[in-house]
């Protein structure tokens, strides 16, 4: 696949050869990890094809996109709306920030002690392997947390089109209002980037389509709730994954499709794992593509994971946007009360994902909770202990974890994690 797409990769001005390493370890990755699976829905190829051709087919879309005069936003967080995005005759993509890459150049410029996520998006700038990051027309930063918010100060120097969206910190009148003054920046930035005005007409189908993902996202999760489980977390976590790069609604589409499949498999109680295998909660950090190396060791030791309280999962998809609104500023401000919403470990204090993800555990029957933490990455690893203790007051078994993107810790990771699941059992 790589020899094809050769003359579009160098014209993004990427390095071939570390390009070529990088999809050669993705798609090894992959299918080891996936291809792999037993009894997979058949609607899983879409996304084994998605996956094939992630740095192929789908920039090629994006550029014709541009030919075309059609504006390119990447992004790092779920605050960034794409439904101002699509209004504006533009297109969101999800930026790279899922492995490690030019670690020792990265440290060169990040103190070693960063937040791999971090680390991460900058290995993919250093290491020119991301192009999402260079077919970008406009960056999208935002603030929240320090190391982000230090970090785009250094990644400014390194692009000319970042753009920086400050995010409040705490669930208030005045956190609101900030939040509402950054999304009409953004609108006004977005317009001027594309030279198109937001009508209501256009706001209005930039919101119908975000919904449609996240209502099809919505139908999966619901499903993953029988049991037996009708679809592995591996793949669930695949289709939210690939929310934030495909095609909004030939994403959809194929989401809904696999739903299909999946109604028919409870309807026959066919089920990808036993009925009693253990059931898991992952909560915590987002995991993006290529990050599976926590939930491929949960579902080779014996648990099936059923939800993720996640950016990458429920937390970001779990409210829909009322289009109900005659005006721009009506329906901005139904899209200031939607991202108002997410419960993000950065907000203090943040009571709300607690609740949350006691809700999950009930709604989805988990039998025990993993919180996912990220090496460094300060708010989730400061929430994971009042996490910790809260749970344990209900008698919900927790395990909290703290890794990074090497492989380096598999063994001692997958020794904790068959310890929970054998407690579970």
């Amino acid at each position: 696949m790589s020899q094809n797409y050769h003359q579009m990769w160098s014209e993004l001005g990427l390095n071939l050869d570390a390009h070529d390493a990088l999809l050669e370890v993705l798609g090894k990755g992959y299918g080891d990890i996936f291809l792999t699976q037993k009894n997979r829905p058949e609607g899983m190829q879409y996304f084994d094809f998605v996956m094939s051709e992630v740095h192929g087919l789908r920039i090629k879309e994006l550029l014709d996109e541009k030919v075309q005069g059609r504006k390119i936003i990447g992004s790092y967080c779920v605050f960034v709306p794409e439904e101002i995005v699509l209004a504006a005759n533009a297109t969101l993509i999800g930026l790279c920030s899922g492995a490690d890459f030019a670690v020792e150049d990265v440290e060169q410029l990040l103190p070693r002690n960063t937040c791999s996520l971090i680390k991460s998006s900058f290995g993919f700038k250093l290491g020119k392997v991301c192009p999402y990051l260079e077919s970008a027309d406009m960056i999208v930063g935002e603030n929240t947390c320090d190391g982000k918010k230090k970090a785009y100060e250094t990644l400014n120097k390194l692009v000319s089109n970042l753009y920086v969206m400050d995010l409040p910190q705490v669930k208030s009148a005045q956190g609101r209002a900030l939040l509402k003054a950054e999304y009409y920046r953004f609108k006004d930035a977005v317009e001027q980037l594309t030279g198109k005005n937001i009508t209501v007409d256009s706001f209005k189908a930039g919101i119908k389509t975000v919904n449609e993902k996240r209502k099809a996202i919505h139908r999966l999760s619901r499903l993953r709730k029988a049991n037996p489980a009708p679809i592995s977390g591996l793949d669930a976590l695949l289709a939210n994954q690939v929310f934030f790069y495909d095609n909004p609604q030939r994403f959809a589409d194929s989401v809904n499709k696999i739903c299909d499949e999946l109604e028919k498999r409870i309807e026959q109680k066919q089920g990808v794992f036993p009925d009693n295998a253990p059931r898991i909660l992952i909560s915590g950090c987002p995991m993006a593509v290529p990050n599976w190396k926590l939930p491929w060791i949960v579902e080779t030791s014996g648990a099936v994971i059923v939800g993720e309280e996640s950016c990458v999962g429920e937390r970001g998809t779990r409210n829909l946007i009322d289009d109900s609104g005659n005006s721009v500023d009506q329906l901005m401000e139904a899209i200031i009360d939607r991202y108002f919403k997410v419960d993000c470990a950065i907000f203090t204090p943040n009571p709300d994902r607690l609740n949350h993800i006691e809700e999950m555990v009930k709604a989805y029957n988990a039998d025990g909770v993993i919180h996912y933490g990220l090496q460094f990455c300060q708010p989730y690893i400061m929430e994971s202990y009042p996490v910790e203790k809260a749970l344990e007051r209900k008698n919900i078994p927790i395990l909290r974890l703290e890794t990074d993107y090497s492989m380096e810790d598999v063994g001692q990771l997958k020794t904790r994690v068959e310890a929970f699941v054998e407690q579970l059992g």
